[in-house]
């Protein structure tokens, strides 16, 4: 394995860097207080090129490998994870495209994020399916015509609020099930022009092809306050044959495909937090004193930052072998996208328990970043698959 970067890599992390560095790091703690949708780093984002990371180079006119994204993520989610998330989240709404689309299909629903910079969800998760996929009642019917007509709920939706366009895994025929569908329901398009902010609001999309989408309140979450999420309702919503992905009846296995590449990106989520954590927590300690020496310095202290920096370490290498192993295509990939992911929600969860313990009382209040980073820690062992479901993949695949 090759450790070293290409030329493009280190552009693109430069790129990310400078703008971590210039737009989110000294503002970070203000504009989570704020409490404002980050329309402003989307939109640089987008102009810079690192998001829609897995937009085909036929669309996009330029593509960006697996391990080059998952290093971008990173490097974003250094920032804050909660922007980074919503930023990933398009590609874990576009990936089935690029991956079981047609060409026309690519066309018609990526086309749209080049043009533009627009948001996407990816619609799975369901109040009483959450972990077990199996369990989600949303369903689509086929009418006579040869349309579909899909009824459902979702929930902890990103960046349902604001998405331009809705991915959708839901049953074929009759809430029972046992075939699985992807669907694409594009709506009219939302930038920070027509929504700069939703707030505590609702939202109602009335589809010109028939049927109604309703976006639920803002969820009020102990972290990530920067990315949103709410509930999604769709309501006798049309759907042509077009608009559904592959074969109607994968739909599972396209669930499968997703998660082997959100994995990863996840765990690039996690271990960007988990760098941050230990960052400040080395900044705080090499300044403040205790006992007549840097905290720093206190043997305690110093086993504790050690033992900090191994986990940090052991995680980007879990994410290398994930990432080198889905760009290779190979057999294996999906035990590794887990190992990656838990490792990296492993070292997220202590470098920011661990760094708040070591800054003591300040490490409490909410004007050390450390504390945020806490808050923001915990989901990355929950979502895209919580830390039991992929020790249960693991298991699986070792046995």
């Amino acid at each position: 394995m090759d450790f070293s970067l290409n030329e493009n890599q280190l552009a693109y992390l430069d790129t990310v860097r400078k703008l971590v560095k210039n737009g989110i790091t000294p503002y970070i703690l203000e504009m989570e207080k704020a409490h404002k949708f980050p329309w402003v780093i989307i939109n640089k984002a987008w102009e810079m090129g690192i998001i829609n990371l897995c937009i085909p180079e036929a669309i996009k006119g330029y593509e960006v490998d697996v391990i080059s994204s998952a290093l971008i993520i990173e490097e974003l989610s250094y920032g804050d994870t909660g922007i980074s998330t919503s930023a990933m989240c398009n590609d874990l709404a576009n990936v089935v495209i690029g991956q079981h689309g047609t060409d026309e299909q690519k066309e018609l629903f990526l086309k749209p994020f080049v043009e533009k910079p627009l948001l996407a969800s990816f619609c799975l998760t369901e109040p009483n399916a959450g972990s077990d996929n199996s369990m989600m009642t949303s369903f689509i019917v086929k009418k006579d015509d040869g349309s579909y007509v899909l009824n459902g709920s979702k929930c902890f939706i990103t960046n349902a609020s604001y998405a331009s366009q809705y991915t959708v895994i839901c049953k074929v025929g009759k809430s029972t099930s046992n075939f699985m569908a992807c669907v694409v329901i594009p709506v009219e398009p939302v930038t920070a022009r027509e929504i700069p902010d939703i707030g505590q609001a609702t939202r109602e999309i009335n589809l010109p092809t028939g049927g109604k989408i309703i976006i639920g309140k803002p969820e009020d979450k102990l972290g990530q306050r920067l990315s949103n999420t709410a509930s999604v309702t769709f309501e006798d919503v049309i759907i042509q044959p077009k608009q559904i992905i592959g074969d109607r009846r994968f739909g599972f296995k396209y669930i499968v495909d997703v998660l082997d590449y959100a994995r990863p990106m996840v765990a690039a989520i996690g271990l960007g937090l988990a760098k941050r954590a230990l960052a400040v927590t080395l900044e705080y300690t090499r300044e403040r004193k205790q006992f007549g020496q840097r905290i720093c310095d206190l043997p305690v202290a110093r086993d504790m930052i050690t033992t900090m920096w191994k986990k940090v370490e052991l995680a980007e290498l879990a994410l290398l072998k994930a990432v080198c192993k889905i760009k290779e295509k190979a057999d294996d990939a999906g035990i590794y996208a887990s190992l990656a992911k838990n490792a990296a929600a492993e070292a997220a969860i202590f470098c920011t328990t661990e760094g708040l313990h070591l800054h003591g009382g300040y490490g409490f209040t909410n004007e050390y970043e450390i504390s945020k980073l806490a808050r923001d820690a915990h989901i990355i062992d929950i979502y895209e698959g919580v830390r039991e479901v992929q020790n249960m993949i693991i298991g699986r695949e070792i046995v």
